[in-house]
């Protein structure tokens, strides 16, 4: 599995009464994926003093899922700002190849902030230092 993925499986309440992946799980895969990355790749400490606020999110639903299906969400980042990451994200379906079938794309945006302050800060240098050298940046040629 590439190192910008983030295996996502789906689970028996994940499906809404349609039979699919509610709407809310597809932030929650985009949501957990980037945090996930940021602990393990990037150095976050979630109860640091620098802390990422979601600050804007999105997500266009492109096809269905359900359990008991395992996804996987593709992390790119679409813009890194001074003080703000913009995530680029895809959420397919395990194993693909590359994001040209996805079931959805979505974006996140965080701002870094001091934790007692909430005011914005850098990005943090060791999470800047990964995203540059391990994820695509700028926008990412979407199917």
């Amino acid at each position: 599995m590439h190192n910008n993925r983030h295996r996502f499986p789906l689970r028996w309440n994940d499906n809404d009464q349609y039979g699919h992946m509610n709407n809310t799980v597809y932030y929650e895969a985009m949501d957990s994926a980037v945090n996930t990355w940021m602990v393990h790749r990037a150095a976050l400490d979630p109860a640091g003093d620098v802390i990422g606020l979601a600050r804007a999110s999105s997500c266009e639903f492109l096809a269905p899922a359900s359990f008991p299906e395992v996804l996987e969400v593709d992390i790119a980042v679409a813009r890194l700002g001074s003080t703000s990451i913009t995530w680029d994200l895809a959420i397919l379906r395990e194993g693909a190849p590359d994001r040209g079938a996805p079931i959805a794309l979505g974006r996140f945006t965080h701002v870094f902030v001091d934790r007692a302050g909430r005011r914005p800060v850098p990005v943090p240098p060791p999470i800047r230092t990964a995203v540059e050298a391990e994820l695509r940046i700028g926008e990412v040629a979407a199917p």
